[in-house]
């Protein structure tokens, strides 16, 4: 069992510091060790986090993604040998025929990113010049990497791929003849029991909204202001992010696939499995990323959520034989702020 006082007590301190808004949960099996909302979901309005306020997960989303096509190939609408060139009709591309939603989920496609964040690129900056509400569907994203060389041969190496997972997004919607999102909707959020959460779009009001902000400072680093991270990126989520959720109905997701309640025995298996390793990361699986020892024992699996705005984790740490693992969610406004708390969560755990 964990010691979460010290963590718990950070929580408040950094919250009264202005350094963290969002909420956390923290369980084992179906017991709650820790559950708290935190600063403010409008700081227009001076609206208090609750636990039952949504957040923007950003590649959290992907999680849901994985498990779309993961149905998909189990109801034999294409296999993880599938070519994606040629199952969405995008031959003339840059795009390797060779490519199949093995190399997508797994981030060992080589095709290049619309944003390359290995590089240091910012999402952001592409709707520098082109508008943000004009990207809602999501084949609208295709020009921003589709006629870009591609970075490796598939399977010859690992990095992070964002735009992979659009492309696997559309893949379910081939599969489907219907939305990404309303498949994830019906197939994914409903069976595990995820009432809260939704695709919700930036320019329309919903209640129990996290609003994406980062904070502006001053030369000595004091915060002056808050500025919202409504142009810097689409209205809407898509399968690679922006999914809204809460971090009760993000630990019912874990529950449910852990519990094999999405997809069957051997596509569940699959998803706790790690495929490759990108140099500097954690090894990679259909989504899932893995904190491995040198023996390969898996000390935690996760999925993190970055954005301007927005911070997001789903973490497990497997119980080993012991029983039920200790499964962590948190949900942030801001791009840095869970960051800290999370790794002052890692020290709480105990090493076995």
């Amino acid at each position: 069992m964990p010691d979460l006082s010290t963590f718990s007590a950070a929580l408040g301190e950094r919250a009264a510091r202005d350094e963290f808004t969002g909420s956390v949960l923290v369980t084992l099996g179906d017991q709650r060790l820790l559950a708290g909302a935190y600063g403010y979901a409008n700081r227009a309005c001076r609206t208090a986090c609750t636990l039952d306020t949504r957040f923007d997960t950003a590649s959290v989303t992907k999680l849901f993604t994985a498990v779309a096509v993961l149905q998909q190939i189990e109801r034999g609408a294409f296999a993880l040998e599938t070519s994606a060139v040629e199952y969405l009709g995008l031959t003339g591309t840059t795009i390797s025929p060779d490519v199949t939603p093995y190399h997508l989920l797994t981030h060992t496609s080589g095709i290049a990113d619309d944003a390359d964040e290995s590089d240091g690129e910012r999402y952001e900056d592409l709707f520098v010049d082109e508008p943000t509400y004009a990207f809602t569907e999501t084949a609208h994203h295709l020009p921003h990497f589709v006629t870009k060389p591609p970075r490796f041969a598939p399977g010859e190496a690992c990095r992070y791929c964002n735009v992979g997972y659009l492309l696997l997004g559309l893949m379910v919607e081939r599969a489907t003849g219907g939305s990404y999102r309303e498949y994830v909707h019906a197939n994914v959020f409903e069976p595990a029991g995820m009432s809260r959460s939704a695709f919700l779009r930036m320019d329309v009001v919903a209640s129990d909204v996290a609003e994406g902000v980062e904070a502006i400072r001053d030369a000595d680093g004091e915060i002056t202001g808050w500025r919202r991270n409504i142009f810097s990126y689409p209205p809407v989520g898509d399968p690679a992010g922006g999914a809204y959720t809460t971090v009760g109905d993000l630990t019912a997701f874990h529950r449910a696939l852990a519990e094999g309640r999405l997809l069957g025995p051997e596509s569940t298996a699959a998803m706790f499995i790690p495929y490759a390793q990108a140099e500097g990361y954690l090894a990679t699986g259909y989504g899932l990323e893995f904190r491995t020892d040198a023996e390969g024992r898996v000390r935690y699996y996760e999925k993190e959520g970055v954005n301007v705005g927005v911070s997001a984790l789903l973490r497990h740490y497997p119980g080993h034989g012991t029983g039920d693992g200790v499964t962590l969610a948190m949900l942030g406004v801001g791009e840095d702020t869970i960051w800290p708390l999370v790794r002052l969560f890692d020290e709480s755990m105990p090493h076995t």
